[in-house]
């Protein structure tokens, strides 16, 4: 009996080494599976990827059990099927480390068009498996311009000889089709589309996308983006057609108040290439080449970005874009081919798509025209439904304020005329929107309707168009005007992030200016899921630098002037390193290293002695400048110089967290040495000397680390004396605002910073405000209710760069800030100050959602926060530390999840593990 029991044991013993044996990949799942799986900047299953050697993240749930992790696993391969155990592209076997953002691919060398799958398994605090993640997958769009087999393809719009507003040559829409015929049904269907210009695609008289002005703007002579769609299901047996609609766009239209062009002689043209796979197994491509034909006749006669379009329903082509229209009157398109010198790569960032619908809060009828008023000021186009007789011929016009005497006006608008027009065909109610085109405004004016029926709110539908992104946050506080503008900041972000990072959205400028940028991209980060969208514009900016290192004013350059600018050229070094901040991916880094190296370069080169002669824009539209200058009254080579040594001291940052030690040691260096020139130049004893004192000259050698340990705290009272001469007023223009809170803070201002933050009174924030602000303006005083809008002709009711201060809003006023790049550590520190009595705010780290929120009745002050997994904590409880703490109602103890690190006079330090929690404290 005894044997027989031995044996039974070494069964058993045997059974559970075998089993061991398999545990890689048949361990037994005890814990939840990780969820949102993206790849690189944040995709999710995208299709015509851009990337072959992506990164991959992942989040852990938010489970019992689930603290962090320990290790993970992932698996890729060319097919689901081969998932988890015969992943043929790569297998990542088990990595002992908590990371679980931004894993290089190390597999097999990806190719255009390749469908790629992959998930991920990973083990928590105590060494216990997850179930593995469900599958998800990318595909890659052609990744190389000898991938396409189209030609260029277009009509010659030049030789109509059509002018616009400003003697410009305009380019009609091109209307181009081809029919085709397949012998065999259709398992797959790839279409590869871009144009130089802009397209709107149908096959078989269906859209093939919601795509607002694809494929988007970069600097056009370097690359052009593609889109890849999926239109399988649009494909029929037998006959085809398909048709795409081409205008001028940002491509071959007038950009800027300077006429500028990407191109003289080029017209719009269009790229097409449908890759079919069929059932039985076969390929066949339908490509845009000489068989192709066109007409610019069609009912859109003239799109352009700042005058608008103009539709004439006469002239509509009823199922143009099926197989029952006749196009034997089309002309034959020309052909060009595909060259080297311009790049044809996958768009890395989402296109835009009309994201809102707006209704209509109000109708002002005047003079047989019907005012529009959204209460709201938007980016996009509006859906008109409105009664028209046939022959009449609708105008519609855009404003973002009325004058006070309630006039339509648009003189901000400059030499964009932002007016559409619409013809027509028939009697009733037309519906419309325009296509090629966008507007920026909260009124539409309409005139020209059928004025027997009275206007109705349902005849203009406001459609908010940007870049497809969602919202990264949410902030909120118990002051209504914070509230206001907390909202004005994330309207401007949407106004102002069409394709590219914009200054303005409604005049004859809308571009990529570089200062506006800067400013405003840590903000944004925190109110929009955007990575991917600066990481997209600063591979323009790198595109867009010039051979001695200078990154001009706007990018994409249309300026083409080969002039720079102190704190404009910087976005190359701060947005880079913000974003990291933000991210924790080193890939921002990496792809920005060498752009950064060249700038500090070209800051070099215009400096005598290590101090600056770069000019310009200096700190734009500070406000009651005492020379009366849109540049303000801080000293050019002070601003820099200042920039300078900022820019070195981040180039030399990134180089550390790249490894790069010998650069690392040379940029530091510089930086060191500029900055010691910068104080001897400007500053004495910590006082400014030889130039105009300002805010925000004390500002910027503050905020960048410039001026000596000893002479700091001169600074900060000669900084803290030149507000007070303000009477506690700001005094910052584009580049001294974002610095303003960040030194207020720094140096234990905050009292001072929320007394400039709620100032109701001109300079403000909430000034614009209380005239009727609903998005951040370009001046502190653009507008005002008794005056009207500013005299200045540049003047714009849309621009997002002091909604920086929504940084500050999420960082201290509700205390979310990271601690480690990436928020791997986290600091929830809310410094609650009157007149708020509570505010909360959330935000989308890598590892998941952090929030903060918190209130004070009477002496009592209660956060409640929630850490997202595999991230810690240090929670800082302002209190009086001589009474109790209270977690999840109960006086607080040590525990394995939150312990006490520090305790001073004023508050409890607390190191957190994740999780919710609630906790109470007495205030003095």
């Amino acid at each position: 009996m005894l044997k027989k029991m031995n044996f039974k044991h070494f069964i058993y013993a045997l059974y559970a080494t075998v089993c061991l044996s398999f545990t890689s990949c048949k361990e037994q799942a005890t814990i939840a599976e990780a969820k949102k799986l993206t790849i690189s900047e944040g995709f999710e299953n995208p299709l015509g990827f851009y990337d072959k050697m992506p990164t991959f993240s992942w989040q852990l749930p938010v489970s019992e059990g689930v603290l962090s992790q320990s290790a993970y696993q992932i698996v890729v391969a060319s097919s689901p099927d081969l998932l988890p155990d015969h992943a043929d592209l790569w297998n990542s076997k088990k990595q002992q480390t908590a990371q679980s953002t931004w894993i290089k691919y190390e597999g097999a060398a990806l190719q255009s068009r390749q469908k790629v799958y992959w998930q991920v398994k990973y083990w928590n605090q105590d060494k216990q498996a997850s179930k593995w993640s469900e599958i998800n997958h990318f595909e890659l769009g052609l990744l190389n311009n000898n991938d396409w087999k189209a030609k260029w393809i277009g009509l010659d719009t030049k030789k109509e000889k059509v002018l616009g507003s400003q003697n410009n040559i305009i380019h009609r829409p091109q209307y181009l089709r081809k029919g085709f015929k397949l012998s065999n049904d259709v398992a797959s269907a790839r279409l590869y589309i871009t144009a130089k210009g802009v397209f709107d695609v149908a096959i078989n008289g269906k859209d093939v996308s919601d795509d607002v002005m694809p494929p988007g703007y970069t600097p056009y002579k370097e690359r052009i983006e593609t889109i890849t769609y999926d239109v399988t299901n649009l494909i029929e047996p037998g006959e085809n057609t398909v048709g795409v609609e081409v205008a001028a766009g940002w491509h071959s239209g007038r950009l800027g108040w300077m006429e500028s062009y990407w191109s003289d002689t080029e017209t719009p043209k269009m790229l097409f290439q449908l890759e079919l796979i069929m059932k039985d197994g076969s390929k066949e491509m339908i490509l845009s080449d000489d068989t192709w034909k066109g007409t610019t006749s069609g009912p859109i006669r003239v799109s352009e970005i700042y005058d608008g379009e103009t539709y004439d329903a006469n002239l509509e082509m009823p199922n143009w874009t099926t197989t029952k229209f006749d196009d034997k009157t089309w002309e034959s398109v020309k052909t060009f081919p595909v060259t080297e010198d311009i790049r044809l790569e996958p768009k890395r960032h989402t296109t835009v798509k009309s994201k809102i619908e707006l209704a209509t809060k109000a109708i002002i009828e005047k003079d047989g025209t019907a005012i529009f008023d959204f209460q709201q000021n938007m980016v996009g186009v509006p859906l008109l439904k409105v009664p028209m007789k046939k022959g009449q011929t609708l105008k519609v016009r855009f404003a973002e304020k009325l004058s006070p005497d309630g006039s339509f006006y648009t003189e901000n608008y400059r030499s964009a005329e932002s007016t559409n027009y619409y013809t027509a065909s028939k009697d009733g109610v037309i519906e419309w929107m325009p296509k090629f085109t966008f507007h920026g405004f909260q009124y539409v004016e309409l005139s020209g309707f059928d004025t027997s029926k009275k206007p109705s709110k349902d005849w203009v539908t406001g459609l908010v168009q940007y870049s497809d992104f969602e919202e990264n946050g949410t902030f909120t506080s118990s002051h209504e005007k914070l509230n206001q503008l907390q909202s004005n900041i994330v309207w401007g972000l949407r106004g102002n992030f069409f394709d590219i990072p914009t200054d303005c959205p409604q005049r004859d400028e809308r571009m990529g200016w570089t200062a506006d940028a800067q400013v405003f991209a840590p903000a944004s980060m925190f109110n929009a899921d955007v990575y991917k969208f600066w990481a997209s514009w600063m591979q323009s900016v790198r595109e867009s630098q010039s051979d001695n290192g200078a990154i001009p004013w706007v990018v994409p350059d249309v300026l083409f002037n080969n002039k720079v600018s102190a704190g404009w050229g910087d976005a190359c070094t701060i947005i880079p390193w913000k974003i990291y901040l933000k991210t924790g991916d080193k890939e921002i880094l990496e792809e920005n290293f060498e752009t950064m190296k060249g700038w500090v370069k070209y800051h070099e080169s215009v400096t005598k002695n290590n101090i600056s002669s770069m000019g310009f824009f200096a700190d734009w539209l500070q406000p009651l400048p005492e020379n009366g200058d849109n540049k303000g009254d801080t000293s050019k080579s002070l601003i820099g110089t200042a920039f300078f040594a900022h820019s070195a001291n981040l180039t030399a940052k990134t180089a550390k967290a790249l490894g790069k030690t010998e650069e690392f040691k040379k940029y530091n260096a510089i930086y060191k040495t500029v900055a010691n020139a910068f104080e001897n130049k400007f500053f004495e004893n910590g006082k400014v000397k030889d130039v105009a004192e300002t805010q925000t000259s004390y500002l910027l050698a503050l905020a960048f680390g410039l001026l000596s340990e000893e002479h700091k705290a001169n600074a900060k009272k000669h900084l803290l004396r030149k507000i007070a001469e303000a009477d506690n007023h700001l005094r910052t223009g584009f580049l001294g605002t974002p610095l303003l809170y960040e030194v207020l803070d720094a140096t234990g201002e905050i009292d001072l910073m929320y007394k400039l933050l709620f100032n109701e009174t001109y300079p403000s924030w909430f000034y614009s405000i209380n005239q009727g602000a609903t998005t951040i303006w370009e001046r502190w005083n653009s507008y005002s209710k008794k005056d009207g809008f500013n005299a200045q002709k540049m003047n714009s009711l849309n621009h997002y760069a002091y909604g920086a201060i929504g940084e500050w809003m999420y960082e201290r006023i509700a205390g979310i800030a990271p601690l480690e790049a990436g928020y791997k550590t986290i600091r929830i520190a809310p410094v609650p100050k009157e007149p708020l009595t509570s505010s909360s705010a959330s935000l989308n780290t890598p590892y998941g959602n952090v929030s903060s929120s918190w209130e004070i009745k009477g002496s009592d002050f209660k956060l409640e926060v929630v850490v997202p997994p595999n991230t810690t904590a240090k929670v800082v409880i302002l209190a009086n530390t001589k009474q109790a703490l209270l977690l999840n109602d109960t006086n607080f103890k040590d525990n394995s999840n939150v312990k006490l690190t520090n305790t001073d006079k004023d508050a409890f330090v607390l190191e957190v593990q994740p999780g919710t929690y609630s906790f109470q404290s007495k205030l003095k």
